[in-house]
């Protein structure tokens, strides 16, 4: 749990310092442009990623800065981390205890999932939304996850530039077999996850559905990878000058609402933002449960799109989760039913008031 939280040339913030008080709720309210989701954002990119926006470092210093800035917490076990870009560095840089660390060592320690606007549309965008989303879930307990569907990608593109280029089929060969094993076990954390989930959901239900993924329930990982690497073996054509094969990279993932007895995308748009908040907090609930960290939750505009009991509901079962929140949202009043919080107002990239 952070117990206070340090911004330096952070997006709008010279310099943002909050400390929480030992509170498991922190509601940052504010007008448009004052700087929450920034706080938000800071706050994310102490899981050791880009951040929750994902934006190129540049952009995070804050504008008319030095180039650089810092993002500095203080932790309930007395550690304390910190995430830091310097003017020229090829990338951000991490340190634990005052010790150098590096990003993974960081998202070992902070164990973050966050929900912003974007992420309102998830079950009606596109699948790759949703691969996106749901791989980022199932990392949280695979820590080699994320490389494996980075290096995956880069794969097919180098698979698709051999097969361009007339490469011989042994270098094809050989790509294919590292395809078919990223693949199998992309497919198998996203399998495992979704069970697992699935323990902390009433209603609401996930699944994952791809040719991997069926290869892999219909027989075992060592089988599906065999099958697959055929699969790939036998499909090295070119269609208008692009590769097209099916695969983990085709997959998506389902999520179904039991109560309505509807898929999710088929809900209205308050019912899909109580579904997707709903597996958050299952997801935080998987943390505690499988790891024993105490994750931390972002909440971008957390009360949009909900009604009031929906809103009461929410706050309920935040107070019965073993994790730490950050909120933003334009009234403070709309979260007057959260339970043990700390509010804190910000505008203009300061903070100016907290209860």
């Amino acid at each position: 749990m952070i117990e206070s939280l340090t911004l330096t040339d952070f997006r709008n913030h010279i310099t943002t310092r909050i400390q929480t008080a030992g509170h498991r709720n922190i509601v940052i309210t504010g007008p448009n442009g004052a700087g929450k989701t920034a706080i938000l954002e800071a706050v994310s990119m102490l899981a050791g990623d880009r951040g929750m926006r994902g934006a190129p470092m540049n952009e995070i210093a804050r504008f008319n800065g030095n180039g650089g800035f810092s993002v500095y917490a203080t932790l309930g076990d007395d550690s304390d981390v910190c995430v830091y870009f310097n003017s020229g560095d090829a990338n951000r840089r991490a340190r634990i205890d005052g010790d150098n660390a590096t990003l993974s060592d960081l998202g070992q320690k902070m164990r973050i999932v966050w929900v912003t606007p974007r992420e309102d549309r998830i079950f009606i965008e596109g699948a790759s939304d949703r691969r996106a989303f749901f791989d980022r879930l199932a990392a949280s307990f695979d820590s080699a996850h994320a490389g494996r569907c980075a290096r995956h990608t880069k794969l097919l593109s180098e698979r698709a530039g051999a097969i361009k280029n007339g490469a011989n089929s042994k270098w094809v060969d050989a790509i294919d077999m590292q395809i078919a094993a990223t693949a199998v076990a992309i497919a198998a954390a996203r399998i495992q996850y979704a069970g697992e989930v699935n323990y902390f959901l009433n209603d609401v239900a996930v699944s994952v559905d791809g040719m991997v993924e069926s290869m892999i329930l219909n027989s075992n990982a060592a089988d599906a990878e065999r099958e697959y690497l055929k699969y790939l073996e036998s499909n090295r054509e070119l269609v208008n000058d692009k590769m097209v094969i099916d695969g983990i990279n085709k997959s998506d993932f389902g999520v179904f609402n039991n109560e309505l007895n509807l898929p999710a995308n088929l809900t209205s748009t308050g019912q899909q933002k109580t579904t997707l908040l709903n597996l958050i907090l299952a997801h935080a609930k998987l943390i505690f449960t499988k790891i024993g960290a105490q994750p931390i939750i972002l909440l971008d505009e957390a009360a949009a799109h909900l009604d009031a009991h929906a809103r009461a509901k929410l706050f309920a079962e935040l107070g019965a989760t073993n994790a730490q929140v950050w909120a933003t949202g334009l009234d403070s009043g709309v979260f007057s039913d959260i339970p043990d919080a700390a509010f804190v107002t910000c505008i203009n990239g300061e903070i100016s008031n907290i209860i």
